[in-house]
């Protein structure tokens, strides 16, 4: 999924064009005007719900991450690639909870910081699913890469979770542009 156009305001009010295609990756045109509330969740409200909102991978425990990747289905990574991907990450938003010092949200982007983003590895905990922190993640995040003049924020899917995405301005192939993956096989082993 893309997010491209000229924004001028936080997500909450967006206007989108219509599109009839939902194959993944996709792309969107969005623009807005300032809606009254900032984010569906205030920062004081995580605060307030026992959730601290962090920017950077300071304090961010990486064995902790990975069992949250682990938990919503991706494959368990070595935590050194996951340090060299974050040291490679342009903008990056994750929520503790307090009560156990870990993880529960998270979304990182990455991209030329001028022109073009692509956002990676946004997961939510399953034991916190349903509560709007997948969202405070993805506004903020995409907020941030907005403000940086960034103008086309594109994200891969899973088929599954297209839906979460749509209310956030990601739409699907408008343009009829396309999106093709290089994959290298792996080689058989003999």
């Amino acid at each position: 999924m893309l997010l491209r156009g000229t924004i001028s305001a936080p997500l909450p009010s967006l206007r989108l064009r219509n599109t009839t295609s939902a194959a993944p990756p996709q792309n969107v045109a969005v623009s807005w005007h300032s809606p009254t509330n900032k984010y569906s969740i205030s920062d004081q409200d995580l605060d307030s719900r026992g959730f601290l909102l962090h920017r950077t991978t300071a304090d961010l425990n990486l064995d902790h991450l990975n069992k949250v990747f682990v938990a919503v289905g991706f494959p368990k990574r070595d935590p050194a690639k996951i340090r060299i991907a974050l040291d490679h990450t342009d903008s990056l938003l994750w929520l503790e909870y307090a009560k156990t010092n870990r993880p529960v949200a998270f979304a990182r982007a990455t991209g030329d910081g001028v022109f073009n983003a692509i956002i990676w590895d946004v997961v939510v905990d399953p034991s916190f699913q349903g509560i709007g922190l997948g969202r405070a993640v993805m506004e903020r995040l995409v907020e941030e890469l907005v403000d940086k003049g960034i103008g086309n924020i594109a994200l891969y899917s899973e088929p599954r979770v297209l839906g979460f995405y749509r209310p956030l301005g990601f739409v699907a192939d408008p343009d009829g542009i396309r999106g093709m993956v290089y994959s290298r096989k792996p080689k058989k082993q003999k």
